[in-house]
């Protein structure tokens, strides 16, 4: 006919088999080097932590701190923004950045302070803020 079911102890290999994908969580590497993306708009300031080949390691964001309105792209949101992300890296992240940072907002220097204060070692900063070249053919003169 049918099987028996058979409650089995604790102590038994379905136990253990069932302790496996629990055990099994996201292996971090360590990462030697990494370039930080500082995009520093008008309305707010983003950091974003990469690896060499482009993989994100962590980012964040004064919105995503709390921070509203005209304060998102304050100097002092810039700087928290940067101390969570220090939080974020401290055991796998990387210790030699490359800076890029991009837009006019009220973070960009002060973004780049906090990391020199966080104790990043900083290689290389670039600016990469989008320059207009004369952009598209103005509208016509208009006639009254």
């Amino acid at each position: 006919m049918g099987k028996k079911k058979i409650k089995e102890q604790p102590g038994t290999e379905a136990a253990a088999q069932g302790a496996a994908p629990a055990s099994a969580q996201k292996k971090s590497k360590k990462v030697e080097e990494g370039r930080v993306y500082v995009n520093a708009s008008y309305n707010n300031t983003v950091v974003t932590v990469t690896d060499l080949t482009g993989n994100v390691l962590a980012w964040s964001s004064a919105g995503a701190l709390g921070f509203a309105g005209p304060r998102k792209a304050t100097p002092f949101a810039s700087s928290k923004v940067i101390a969570t992300i220090a939080e974020k890296l401290k055991t796998t992240g990387p210790n030699r950045i490359e800076v890029i940072v991009k837009g006019v907002g009220g973070g960009r220097d002060s973004a780049v302070r906090s990391l020199i204060n966080q104790g990043f070692d900083i290689t290389a900063i670039k600016d990469a803020t989008p320059i207009p070249h004369n952009g598209p053919r103005p509208p016509k003169v208009r006639r009254v």
